[in-house]
């Protein structure tokens, strides 16, 4: 790979004005494809899922995805837009392999909804407004694997395969107006909007979002400017950015390599550009100029798209509670600060800890495990939150077992350990691995009295006074169950035995 100059960043903010543009396509998560009545439904075997209709064959007529439009309608109102009374798909024409019609079916100048804006809030508690340019409805389309390269693109390849089951995926395309004034967080501000974006169509309910599956991508469009300047630079798009961290490193590396060039007195290329994973570079795509033709007209087999005021009304009247606004209610309902509930959302706990408390568990406790026990075990076998085989019902199950001394915190864990496993649920966990919190008086009195003998010494500094001591025999009772005292009662015990007051 062709190594890079960079400016440092500080240097380059001192003397340029970043501008970013970022272009995100979200997949939705319809049962079938925008216009046809194939489905969606993911790794499929390849060119199982395809129609004349998505094959572009002569003849085939397209319908437009009702689903489809209501979910177009439910972003644009989510996001402070203007919801068009008419609009109109158009044929946006290039060749590409992935393309089997040879055109797109997008929308161009009648966009279903513009002219709105995305409050997003940074790390430090900031709310920064993004203004959305417009969000229009269009088509996935298929993919390409390039066979024979040592990079995975076409260049060097020995053949291409292509699978159509993608072509024809309902897509929605947000665009943002130029973000100015970011500064030196333009790059934090470029995550936190994709971010916030993320959970607001998650919280629609009109895609899961994955970035990582492709369901939800980004283009990082950047230029710099001198500072206390007003016109554009040329600017660089870095295509199909698939995760929050990628997105604020490909803005930065952007930043950085702007400057570098445009200090040595060289010219920016208006141009793609590919992110690369593995150090957070990119490298050139293809030229990108203004002059560009894609040769838009209507698409004439296609009504136009008319939605009643009163369908709009009625859907914005079902809008959920937004995130920002009920992660703002929940941070205050569970008394943590703007920090813990940074990384709660940071995770992807919020539903997971919400669903716990539903299922009946404190949300001090639903935190503790979600974001203790269950983080670190997702962390270690690489998976989130939400890919871990336990159920909210089963984490609060746990926690209501701790609540009523049937297990400690220790116990617990070797209870999530199991359910994890695939051993059952808790309380089958708890039963075939004997777990249960030993409470008999009389076995606790009788493990008391054997560790008060076998530790003479530590039993007279605590009839000395040294109450403290005292934890060296809880600790020896605890041993000798497997753990599976109360270690108050232990401590209550041990010190009523020696006649200490606690």
């Amino acid at each position: 790979m062709t190594v890079i100059d960079l400016e440092s960043y500080e240097d380059a903010l001192a003397t340029y004005d970043p501008v970013m543009g970022l272009e995100v396509h979200v997949e939705l998560g319809t049962r079938t494809k925008m216009f046809c009545g194939c489905s969606t439904e993911l790794k499929q075997d390849a060119n199982s899922q395809t129609c004349p209709v998505c094959l572009g064959l002569p003849g085939a007529l397209p319908v437009v995805n009702e689903i489809g439009v209501e979910s177009a309608i439910k972003i644009g109102l989510a996001l402070n837009c203007e919801i068009a009374e008419w609009c109109r798909f158009a044929r946006k024409n290039y060749f590409y392999p992935d393309m089997p019609k040879n055109f797109q079916t997008s929308q161009y100048d009648e966009p279903i909804a513009y002219n709105g804006y995305l409050d997003v809030q940074l790390e430090d508690g900031e709310i920064f407004r993004v203004q959305i340019e417009r969000a229009h409805m269009e088509e996935d389309t298929g993919k390409s694997t390039h066979v024979g390269g040592a990079t995975g693109r076409i260049h060097g390849a020995s053949h291409s395969l292509l699978d159509y089951n993608r072509a024809g995926i309902p897509l929605i395309e947000i665009v943002t107006k130029p973000i100015e004034g970011a500064g030196a967080r333009a790059p934090e501000v470029a995550k936190a909007y994709v971010a916030e974006l993320r959970e607001l169509i998650k919280a629609l309910g009109v895609s899961e979002a994955r970035m990582e599956m492709g369901q939800m991508r980004c283009d990082v469009n950047l230029s710099l400017r001198p500072n206390g300047t007003e016109k554009f630079g040329t600017r660089s798009e870095t295509k199909n950015v698939n995760s929050l961290r990628s997105v604020e490193r490909a803005a930065r590396f952007e930043i950085q390599r702007h400057a570098a060039v445009l200090n040595s007195g060289g010219t920016i290329v208006q141009e793609t550009r590919h992110f690369h994973e593995e150090d957070g570079s990119t490298t050139a795509g293809r030229i990108k100029d203004n002059a560009e033709d894609y040769r838009y007209f209507p698409e004439p087999d296609l009504v136009p798209v008319a939605p009643s005021r009163e369908w709009v009304e009625e859907l914005r009247k079902g809008l959920p509670e937004l995130p920002r606004l009920r992660r703002q209610r929940l941070k205050e309902e569970w008394g943590v600060g703007e920090h813990d509930m940074q990384s709660i959302l940071n995770a992807g706990a919020v539903d997971l800890i919400v669903a716990t408390t539903d299922a009946g568990a404190p949300s001090d406790q639903a935190r503790k495990w979600w974001m203790g026990e269950l983080a670190r075990n997702a962390n270690e076998t690489g998976r989130s939150l939400d890919e871990l085989p336990i159920t909210p019902a089963q984490v609060a199950r746990v926690a209501e077992l701790v609540a009523s001394g049937d297990l400690n915190d220790k116990l617990a864990r070797q209870v999530l350990e199991g359910v994890l496993a695939g051993e059952g649920d808790p309380d089958a966990v708890v039963e075939k691995r004997g777990l249960k919190v030993v409470s008999d008086e009389g076995a606790l009195g009788a493990a008391v009295d054997e560790a008060i003998a076998a530790n003479a010494a530590v039993a007279d500094k605590i009839r000395g006074g040294k109450v403290a001591a005292a934890g060296a025999l809880v600790g020896a009772v605890m041993k000798a169950t497997r753990g599976q005292a109360d270690a108050a009662r232990v401590r209550e015990l041990i010190l009523e035995k020696l006649g200490v007051e606690g």
